[in-house]
């Protein structure tokens, strides 16, 4: 099977999101060929490279998305035209206008049923030719990424707002606001103007896979309308999602805008994908809420490579029995001012305890959050001495992965006997699947998927709520027993449910039947006209490679000989006669 794996802003490239995931399924699947497209988010990513590749990587072609590539084409005046109508459309659809539908600023939809799965069927179709027009018009005409940079996309924009029946959030937005979403809607559609639809490129895989929403799945939904090549979606945090949580502060015209956009665009992926994915049950509810069909919902769980917890999670009992553990990314979401507010509130009970927050600051924001609960320790925690003639030793430390005392990520769940996440804001909680893997007892946070991750075997608690993260953190710290239970249950859990063996084999078998169901595009039909399922034998998917010393196998290269020409109808096999 030959895969082309979709991607922004992370595989194959050394940072960014679903690197990890991406790089683990390409190898995983050593028995099919991937044909990697990706879309690079900033310069310094591309400065950095990419990882080394699987063998089974059979080319890898890329398109920046911090930088716009103009083919310096001038459309002309009929050009122009369908670029205005185009455009128009979808930012009437946007804007919510007559017959639209659009979401309130903060994120809940109209009466009107913007982003459910009850918005008016001519909503979504409106949006859908909008978008795939643009397309068509990069396709033939080329000078797209021009026009929606140029001062008729803002005028374009400004009259779909002003129209009667816009959402009032839209009619409010002046010129900044329009120019940030044009700036917004030109950068997001970049993938439209790129050449990967053609029958050499995308046009020639049996499978396109999106490792997440937004950007990354316009490359598939291209691919699906000009070459009917079919499309699945992995997602482990809805864009949509990500939107609202990352533009509080933005002026309400935009925000509303931007997540009209997104929703629309999320609602169209799940409407022509045959498979959609979710990370977990958290994602999935945002996926149905966005439009999804449950019938073609999954989940699939992000899969860890256990063998680097084997030897902690093996020995339980290395632990120090008075250490708390907290391990991540420093930043405001993790809410560690609640976590050591909580630690006060356990060394008054517990005076030997200690608590290691392991992890490095996420970005400029992150760097200044620790500095933060740096001072918040201190004044918390003097330095504490045993006697008159001993230095100081604050309770609290801060530390990172890969000094000679944490030199790897399961050293630091192995130095203490609770690992605690205190987040106020999480997705899939990677940290706390390691935490299983070592076999430790847990209390967390009741946030994004981690019930669903521990499933029983942790403590649980509300978020903001530092008395009862500290109550639980003492119940552990007092009864030994109880954690070596719990952390044995959410080992036994994290090798069943979390590790990379069960991520690729569930990917493959949803591979394999989206294949199983595609029309194949050299049509073999049925007696009624219908496409017959499996028609192209599985040995015209075997990657070999041809050679030109036969001539017979080297014309054989795109299939059987009596697959190739016109469609073929199958033949009613012919009964034996009785008695033969």
């Amino acid at each position: 099977m030959r895969i082309g794996l979709l991607t922004e802003g992370g595989y194959p490239y050394v940072s960014g999101d679903a690197r990890l995931w991406c790089d683990r399924l390409v190898h995983g699947l050593a028995q099919h060929e991937f044909d990697v497209y990706a879309l690079s988010r900033s310069e310094h990513q591309e400065d950095e490279g990419w990882v080394p590749l699987s063998p089974n990587v059979r080319r890898v072609r890329t398109a920046p998305l911090w930088m716009a590539e103009d083919d310096e084409v001038v459309l002309g005046r009929r050009a122009r035209r369908r670029f205005t109508e185009y455009l128009g459309e979808l930012a009437a659809v946007l804007c919510g206008g007559p017959g639209g539908a659009f979401p309130a600023a903060g994120g809940v939809p109209s009466a009107a049923g913007e982003l459910s799965g009850n918005a008016p069927t001519s909503e979504a179709d409106r949006f859908a030719n909008a978008l795939y027009g643009l397309a068509e018009l990069a396709r033939d005409e080329g000078g797209l990424a021009g026009a929606l940079r140029s001062e008729a996309a803002v005028r374009t924009l400004e009259r779909a707002c002003r129209a009667p029946g816009a959402h009032r959030s839209a009619r409010e937005a002046r010129v900044p606001d329009l120019l940030a979403v044009a700036a917004h809607l030109e950068r997001a559609l970049r993938p439209l103007s790129l050449d990967w639809y053609e029958d050499d490129g995308l046009g020639a895989v049996g499978l396109c896979h999106a490792a997440s929403g937004g950007t990354a799945v316009l490359p598939g939904l291209l691919a699906r309308h000009f070459t009917g090549v079919p499309l699945m979606v992995t997602e482990y945090g809805v864009r949509l999602r990500t939107h609202y949580l990352t533009t509080p502060d933005a002026p309400p015209a935009v925000r509303s805008l931007l997540a009209a956009f997104e929703g629309r665009l999320a609602a169209e992926a799940y409407g022509r994908a045959e498979v959609v994915t979710a990370g977990n049950t958290h994602t999935r509810r945002w996926q149905e809420r966005c439009g999804a069909d449950r019938r073609k919902l999954r989940t699939v769980y992000p899969g860890m490579e256990a063998r680097p917890f084997a030897e902690v999670g093996e020995s339980p009992d290395c632990a120090d029995p008075d250490t708390l553990v907290w391990v991540g990314r420093v930043e405001p979401a993790k809410d560690l001012v609640s976590l050591l507010h909580a630690f006060a509130q356990v060394r008054k009970q517990e005076p030997r305890t200690r608590l290691r927050i392991v992890g490095a600051p996420a970005g400029p924001e992150g760097a200044a959050y620790l500095g933060h609960c740096r001072t918040l320790a201190a004044q918390l925690f003097p330095d504490e001495a045993e006697g008159p003639h001993a230095p100081g030793d604050n309770p609290v430390s801060f530390e990172e992965i890969g000094g000679p005392e944490l030199p790897a990520v399961a050293d630091a769940h192995a130095s203490g006997a609770v690992t605690v996440l205190s987040s106020v804001v999480e997705g899939f909680p990677v940290g706390l699947v390691e935490a299983m893997l070592c076999g430790r007892a847990t209390v967390s946070t009741d946030v994004g998927a981690v019930v669903e991750v521990i499933g029983g075997t942790g403590l649980v608690v509300p978020p903001r709520n530092p008395r009862a993260l500290a109550d639980a953190c003492v119940a552990l710290l007092r009864d030994p027993q109880r954690r070596a239970r719990l952390g044995a249950a959410a080992r036994a859990r994290a090798l069943e449910l979390f590790t990379v063996e069960q991520n690729i084999e569930a990917f493959h078998g949803i591979y394999l039947e989206i294949v199983s169901r595609a029309p194949v595009r050299r049509a073999l039909l049925d007696g009624a006209g219908a496409p017959l399922p499996f028609a192209v034998p599985a040995e015209v998917h075997v990657p070999v490679r041809w050679t030109a010393a036969s001539p017979r196998l080297a014309a054989a290269r795109s299939g059987p000989g009596w697959a190739a020409g016109r469609p073929v109808r199958a033949t009613t096999p012919v009964r034996a006669p009785e008695g033969a």
